[in-house]
């Protein structure tokens, strides 16, 4: 019953065609073939056989691996390379072999004269994975090379100039975004956008995806205002002054809590348009002070806020939120305010994967957002068997009534575990859980590691250790993915890794690559996931009022994260429609400038004209930024705020564009503008809400279906 319960919440099927892997096993049988005639063949023979057929080519890198590392790709590897390498997302399970399996289609691509980038998720992986598979390229005479944060503009031509580059999309997206901004050729680092092959796609693709990439620059002062109505809202008394809805995040000002600021702020009526700054700012302090917390939604480190990111447990470089929200949070923990800047140029990582002709991809756990994959990017996504089966026993969750159940059995799990020789891995929804846990287990006297987003440097050290005897590991959701957990000599044994989540996440992708990390290639192991009716998933949707009455709580829980799913793609897929309409016309502001750049396009004064247009779209910008904030305000009077929005956007830009013309045939020598990068320029990501009240009251109607589901 619950199966089929699953299947009709899901709002999707699998593909009726359940071995889309068929049509590739003739192909790997010539592969092989090709191989076997290839390794006693000279290194220029290799070499030039890389440059033929798909099966010739694939043949040549296998056995450059096993030359250059000693390693032989699994039929599996080939399998999902063969995914990759016909514009798919191909499936594979944490242990599999992604990194190696993945330099079978990059040379094919690269054989074709196209360059390939490699977008992994974090600097660390992009230098290893160039280093590591380095060899493999170079023995093809391919050249390879990688893109960190702290390299020069030369360093990053250098390496995008590489037949294959290694890079976090971040850095890729902030160099094309300093491209556009470039009144010189001869300082771009790009070239064409030829191919992008993405490691852990889900991450980059899904969760990720909708994050605005952002340069900004300029000297613009923070509003000293912010200080006052921080101290303000400090005042305010919960439930009386303004109510919050732990389900939905949100919090809202009650009637008292409105008329004790308009006293506060001498203002007669808070929500005049006169006053939209201060209402801003005071709806900022609010959320500051209330919604966003300290150690789980963001940590303090060097007088700095840093943002944690919910997906992965590790600090999101460069990234903040909407410039008033920022300095709102900046200004509750009594921190210098930072200079938000003018915004001169924005993309998604969406629209930056737009940019290349060719896509693909792997990942640990994709399938279970297939329909999305294929919705948006016009992916697919291929399943790849196991090397070997999986035999890790995935045990049904226990759940408690309160958290501190919960707790007293996990340190008793944990302990028991341990005393058994194996060793543990317990995955954390946030930094205070997983810290809240590691006093646990101190004052029961466990030895631990802990991996949060304060010492997220070492990272890789502490998960590799994670699979050595009586080790036991407190890892954020999933931080140091990416890494293998290899164990121990003797382990496998003892039943091998033990891991044990302690919360569920809205989506199943979460849970399964926690799970994931235990039976790699063969191993044994087992995984479980403690649960109690306070975590924030329970509260938020109303769960705790459900799963008692489930005879079986996991399927019961999988088909509320289907729902959950379901609605948050609808609701992405709305949100991408307000994105497209920027970016058709940011494409057409870029077009225009090449050609004055490349002189296609004739101006008198064609770096004056430079100048303009960028001042033209930075000015855009900022006022697409303020109709964002507030659109959502239009679905009171009944108007569709959609509609509304891509009106507004469409007749701003009219008057932009006709500008940008008059601006390239005058050469604004009118009146020239000052370059927009004079001094301090900087990068970052802004975690964006464009349509504010309205995403928290989605998730009150997600909340209202699941109670109705249950009660049919």
């Amino acid at each position: 019953m619950w199966k089929n319960l699953a299947r009709k919440v899901s709002g999707w099927l699998l593909p009726a065609d359940r071995e889309p892997l068929d049509r590739y096993r003739d192909q790997l049988a010539r592969i092989r073939a090709r191989e076997a005639e290839l390794v006693p063949a000279s290194d220029d023979v290799v070499r030039a056989a890389a440059r033929g057929s798909l099966e010739d080519c694939f043949a040549a890198a296998a056995v450059a691996a096993s030359r250059v590392l000693n390693l032989k790709p699994f039929d599996v590897q080939i399998l999902g390379a063969l995914a990759m390498a016909g514009g798919s997302i191909a499936e594979m399970q944490t242990g599999e072999g992604k990194t190696l399996a993945a330099t079978l289609p990059v040379v094919w691509f690269a054989s074709q004269g196209r360059p390939v980038h490699v977008l992994t998720v974090n600097d660390y992986l992009a230098a290893r994975d160039a280093e590591w598979m380095g060899g493999i390229y170079r023995f093809l005479s391919f050249r390879a090379g990688y893109v960190t944060q702290a390299m020069s503009a030369d360093q990053r031509r250098q390496a995008y100039d590489c037949d294959v580059t290694y890079a976090t999309p971040n850095e890729a997206a902030f160099d094309y975004l300093r491209d556009c901004l470039a009144l010189d050729p001869a300082d771009m680092v790009h070239r064409d956008f030829a191919v992008a092959l993405i490691d852990e796609a889900d991450s980059i693709l899904i969760d990720e995806a909708r994050i605005p990439l952002v340069i900004a620059g300029g000297q613009a002062p923070p509003r000293e205002l912010v200080r006052g109505i921080a101290q303000l809202v400090r005042t305010l008394i919960p439930w009386q002054d303004y109510i919050v809805q732990e389900h939905s995040r949100d919090v809202q000002l009650t009637d008292s809590g409105v008329e004790r600021v308009e006293a506060a702020l001498n203002c007669s009526n808070l929500y005049e348009e006169r006053n939209i700054g201060l209402f801003t700012a005071v709806a900022d302090a609010l959320h500051a002070a209330v919604l966003l917390r300290r150690d789980i939604d963001y940590i303090i480190r060097d007088g700095v806020i840093e943002i944690v990111d919910e997906f992965k447990g590790r600090v999101a470089q460069l990234r903040r939120w909407p410039a008033g929200l920022q300095t709102a949070l900046e200004a509750k923990e009594g921190l210098d305010l930072r200079t938000q800047g003018r915004i001169l140029g924005s993309i998604t990582l969406q629209s930056f994967v737009g940019l290349y002709q060719s896509v693909c991809g792997m990942t640990g756990t994709a399938i279970t957002q297939a329909e999305e994959f294929r919705q948006v990017y016009r992916l697919d996504v291929v399943p790849i068997p196991t090397n070997r089966p999986v035999i890790r026993i995935d045990q049904p969750d226990r759940i408690f009534p309160h958290e501190w159940q919960r707790t007293r059995a996990l340190v008793e799990e944990i302990a028991r575990a341990r005393q058994s020789g194996r060793p543990v891995l317990v995955g954390t929804a946030n930094i205070a859980a997983s810290e809240q846990l590691s006093s646990a287990l101190q004052a029961a006297g466990i030895p631990h590691h802990v991996l949060n987003a304060r010492n997220d440097a070492v990272e890789a050290g502490i998960i590799a250790r994670a699979g050595v005897s009586r080790a036991v590991t407190i890892s954020t959701n999933m931080a140091g993915r990416g890494t293998d957990i290899r164990l121990a000599e003797g382990v496998a044994g003892l039943g091998g890794l033990y891991v044990i989540g302690t919360a569920r996440h809205e989506s199943r992708r979460i849970d399964l690559q926690l799970r994931g990390r235990a039976g790699r290639q063969g191993d044994p192991g087992e995984s479980r996931f403690f649960l109690s009716m306070d975590d924030d998933l329970m509260r938020r949707f109303g769960l705790a009022r459900i799963l008692p009455g489930c005879a079986d709580a996991g399927q019961a829980m999988e088909i509320v994260q289907r729902i959950i799913e379901g609605e948050n793609l609808s609701t992405r897929l709305m949100l991408r429609k307000y994105d497209q309409l920027i970016e058709q016309q940011r494409r057409w502001v870029q077009t225009v400038r090449l050609e004055v750049l490349d002189g296609e396009r004739h101006s008198p004064d064609s770096r004056a004209a430079l100048l303009k247009i960028d001042e033209l779209w930075s000015d855009y910008l900022a006022a697409i930024g303020e109709l964002k904030s507030g659109i959502h305000w239009i679905s009171f009077g009944g108007k569709n705020p959609l509609d509304t929005f891509l009106r507004e956007a469409q007749s701003i830009f009219s008057q932009v564009e006709q500008e940008i013309i008059e601006s390239i045939e005058d050469g604004a020598a009118a009146n020239p503008p000052e370059s927009l990068l004079r001094g301090a320029t900087w990068t970052y990501l802004i975690t964006d809400q464009p349509l504010g009240d309205w995403n928290q009251r989605l998730a009150r109607g997600i909340a209202n279906k699941i109670r109705l589901f249950f009660e049919r």
